[in-house]
């Protein structure tokens, strides 16, 4: 088959390789469409540590299934589906209490670590176990089915978030996760939602997409502009989708006393953390790790257009010139946000 591999640190190969082998409980999917995450632009130079060479990366995909193991029952050859990026067991501690997205065994897939290589969706095919597929509704197309697992990553965020109706939301970070969270959140019930990026492109959108204010974080006090949307209180709920300390700051300060932080950007291993200004105010603070079963009402809502994709998508281009923009995202060509390669 032909996939996209990367053979060194920022250098990939587009060429034949050997197909994978199912084995008995696994199903080979023919990949159709899969994004490039954002997680693959951080790990293609090494700098994370979880992309090391070689590794076929890419966790964001749908297409059909080509071929099922012998103890397949539930899926036939020619199933649209699509797959949680998580390889769960299934059978340890935390699978059998629901908590997939906590599995003491679990892999990703397209990440290669000290601990496993699990190649990914960039390839013309994928071998899957069957416990982590979901089958698609006829109106989603395969282009919007690659966009599931980013969907699903903001869905659990505010799933995990104690929302209540007419709740003011402050959203920290108005990249890919962050546009999608601000759907969510009005999904969720939210009353008004601010969306804060250093970014005027990505404001736009975020109001474009659901925010009812968009703030530029380098030319106003956040704090103070979400206390004057608030009545003076502050945000009841924050979402910080970027993981540096700046940002951590910036949605820290955003909320009311007894107010909540959901924390889903992890680009820094460590911030810097107010700890009296939490304690004193009495904040709740919650990371979010991946998603927990969230793909079918993902996909639910993606069918009936509850969360948009389309203006999140630059491009779609041949998995064969995937280096190619690899390498413009990496860039940071400006404008650029979501590109799904067709495989």
């Amino acid at each position: 088959m032909k996939a996209l591999t990367l053979t060194d640190y920022k250098k990939f190969d587009y060429g034949d390789t050997a197909d994978p082998q199912i084995a008995a409980d696994e199903v080979l999917v023919r990949v159709r469409s899969c994004g490039i995450c954002g997680s693959d632009v951080h790990g293609m130079d090494g700098s994370t540590g979880r992309r090391r060479p070689p590794i076929i990366m890419g966790h964001e995909a749908a297409g059909v299934i080509a071929e099922v193991g012998k103890q397949v029952e539930d899926w036939k050859i020619g199933d649209r589906v699509t797959f949680d990026s998580t390889v769960y067991c299934g059978a340890c501690w935390y699978c059998k209490r629901g908590l997939i997205n906590l599995c003491d065994h679990r892999r990703v897939l397209g990440v290669s670590c000290e601990d496993y290589r699990q190649h990914g969706a960039f390839a013309e095919y994928v071998a899957l176990p069957q416990r982590i597929l979901y089958a698609l509704p006829d109106s989603v197309t395969f282009e919007q089915a690659a966009m599931v697992e980013p969907v699903s990553i903001a869905v659990h965020a505010v799933e995990i978030t104690p929302v209540s109706l007419g709740d003011t939301a402050v959203v920290v970070g108005a990249g890919m996760i962050g546009l999608l969270a601000v759907q969510a959140l009005r999904a969720a019930g939210c009353g008004k939602i601010i969306a804060v990026d250093l970014e005027p492109q990505k404001l736009s959108l975020a109001l474009e997409l659901g925010a009812d204010v968009g703030l530029k974080a380098d030319q106003c006090d956040v704090a103070q502009e979400v206390r004057g949307h608030t009545q003076g209180r502050g945000a009841d709920i924050a979402l910080e989708v970027v993981g540096m300390s700046p940002a951590f700051n910036t949605a820290v300060s955003s909320l009311r006393k007894g107010g909540a932080l959901t924390l889903v950007g992890n680009l820094s291993p460590k911030v810097e953390m107010p700890l009296q200004a939490i304690v004193t105010r009495q904040l709740r603070l919650t990371g979010s790790c991946s998603s927990n079963g969230e793909y079918p009402a993902c996909l639910e809502m993606l069918a009936r257009k509850a969360i948009k994709t389309e203006a999140l998508v630059s491009a779609t281009p041949p998995l064969a010139e995937g280096a190619a923009w690899f390498n413009r995202l990496y860039a940071h060509e400006s404008g650029l946000l979501k590109v799904i390669l067709q495989c």
